[in-house]
């Protein structure tokens, strides 16, 4: 996984491929205040697994990314938006080893 420091949330753009996460939040950028609305539209709400499956080549846009059990493609600028955080994949979340 890419180093991420505490104090920087990772974002939904720079997820490595496949790994499993869970949004946390969205955020608003200046100039398009319409994008969380959408984002939300689409299935992009708190708790909501995500995954980024692919990355378009030249530059890395589009991504494709799934979140619960659609897939997507987005502008990096709107991945941007999408706060994560890393979760254990969905096999493994209700395993329990009582």
């Amino acid at each position: 996984m890419r180093s991420n420091s505490t104090d920087t949330p990772l974002t939904l753009d720079k997820l490595d491929l496949h790994r499993p996460a869970r949004v946390v939040s969205l955020s608003t950028p200046a100039g398009a205040p319409e994008w969380p609305a959408r984002l939300e539209e689409i299935g992009f709400w708190p708790g909501e697994l995500v995954s980024v499956l692919a990355r378009g080549l030249p530059g890395h846009d589009p991504l494709v990314v799934r979140v619960g059990d659609s897939t997507f493609a987005l502008r990096r600028e709107e991945a941007a938006c999408v706060t994560v955080e890393t979760a254990k994949p969905p096999a493994e979340e209700g395993t329990s080893h009582a």
